[in-house]
């Protein structure tokens, strides 16, 4: 293994901007910050291109029957873990769809287990578990070189997974270590290495476009609304039956029993109100029209 320089790697350099912090007031240093943090949009937007082509390796996976698996160390994984668990609820996908892999298992998510990130053969006997020919391994490291998220995706390309790998330092990263390489490039953090910082914010932000754009494309979302998702708590119900009732013209009381009626779908409620179907013919229309919305509406025309 090539022994790895750390102090050349851009998450580990001194940011000349910040080397007085301790020395600042607190409203100067806040100003500091986010003076710093305004350069991580740019240089997300310099990846769009990347981002888009990992878009499309997400919906190839998930239309042919894949999933998407997240795998990390420390605040990188933590990211992949909040990714998967907020897709059900937003996009009532089920749990197994978007799962996540974190160096020193479940533990670590709560209290940070150093040394994790070096054990590179629990990530190939936990990415050999999870993944499959189809699937979508999306490797996160700030650094590029955690030995974790490394090997998860030497294993994944070796089972014949796709893979994305998002990271914010291209130092000692090969373009062959995935099939897309994401990497903003942010610059040095305000205190020297801790890379939950601009480079957590960029690598959020950077899923936050995989997985939404993705569910987009997978017909989850109708116009902006998230017409998929799982009222599972007051506030989706609420959500819910606003929307069956923006999209369908009903009264308050309508929208409420074409809610219950559809078994709590948004779609399916709005489907059958539009079209006057049953549930099972709206359930069949949505399913003929790969769950997008707007394609069963339009189908009668």
């Amino acid at each position: 293994m090539k022994k790895i320089k750390y102090q050349n790697l851009l998450t580990e350099k001194s940011n000349p901007s910040s080397q007085g912090i301790d020395r600042l007031s607190i409203e100067e240093a806040v100003d500091l910050m986010n003076r710093e943090d305004a350069g991580i949009a740019p240089a997300i937007r310099k990846e769009s291109k990347n981002i888009s082509k990992g878009i499309r390796l997400i919906v190839e996976s998930l239309k042919s029957g894949g999933k998407i698996i997240f795998i990390g160390a420390g605040a990188s994984g933590r990211l992949g873990v909040l990714e998967s668990a907020e897709l059900p609820p937003t996009f009532s996908t089920p749990p197994v769809l978007a799962q996540a892999i974190m160096a020193g298992g479940k533990r670590s998510v709560f209290k940070s287990k150093e040394g994790a990130e070096d054990d590179s053969t629990k990530a190939r006997t936990e990415i050999r578990k999870r993944a499959r020919r189809g699937d979508t391994v999306i490797g996160i490291a700030a650094s590029g070189v955690t030995p974790f998220a490394q090997a998860g995706m030497t294993e994944a390309k070796r089972l014949g997974a796709k893979t994305i790998f998002v990271t914010c330092n291209l130092v000692h990263i090969s373009k062959n270590c995935a099939d897309v390489v994401i990497a903003p490039q942010v610059g040095p953090e305000i205190i020297t290495g801790s890379t939950r910082l601009k480079s957590g914010t960029a690598t959020k932000m950077v899923l936050n476009m995989l997985t939404t754009l993705s569910m987009v494309q997978m017909g989850k979302v109708y116009g902006n609304r998230m017409v998929d998702l799982a009222p599972r708590s007051h506030k989706l119900r609420e959500r819910g039956i606003r929307l069956v009732q923006e999209f369908t013209g009903l009264s308050r009381p309508g929208a409420e029993k074409a809610f219950k009626d559809a078994k709590g779908e948004v779609k399916t409620a709005i489907v059958m109100r539009k079209m006057n179907l049953k549930f099972e013919q709206a359930k069949t229309l949505l399913k003929s029209s790969q769950g997008f919305l707007r394609l069963a509406l339009n189908s009668s025309k």
